[in-house]
């Protein structure tokens, strides 16, 4: 249903990235610019973790990784890692369905990875929030 671009052979412009998100291309459209417009992002797209994950965009800033977003047929998945103190500052302020995603987190270090799967709108706000507590973090 969500299937990935896949063929490592193959690597996919920017255009065709996009445009394999189907009908939900247009919210992909919206958080790429927020990255690079707002947040001053830059972007590499790649084929970062096999074959699972396919082509992927990795935005960063300088050398500080910020998230991976994989195409799919009719969505995107955002990955992020976030510390637990991060998730706890915006928790109680997300969707149900954001929630289920850091309830069940992948665990690394003193937090853990989402895949978030993003398909409306209001799923991209909360994507935002926590991406912009990833930008502004500063290891202590």
């Amino acid at each position: 249903m969500f299937e990935r671009i896949l063929d490592k052979q193959k690597k996919p412009s920017l255009e065709e990235f996009i445009s394999y998100c189907g009908n939900r291309k247009d919210l992909l459209v919206n958080l790429d610019t927020f990255l690079t417009e707002e947040m001053m992002l830059e972007r590499l797209l790649r084929f970062p973790y096999g074959n699972e994950y396919g082509w992927g965009i990795k935005y960063f800033i300088k050398n500080k990784h910020i998230c991976d977003v994989f195409a799919e047929k009719d969505a995107f998945t955002v990955m992020l890692r976030l510390d637990n103190s991060q998730y706890e500052k915006v928790y109680n302020g997300l969707l149900s369905y954001t929630k289920e995603f850091i309830d069940k987190k992948y665990p690394c270090g003193k937090g853990g990875y989402i895949h978030y799967r993003v398909l409306t709108v209001e799923h991209l706000k909360d994507i935002k929030m926590l991406l912009q507590l990833k930008a502004k973090h500063k290891k202590v």
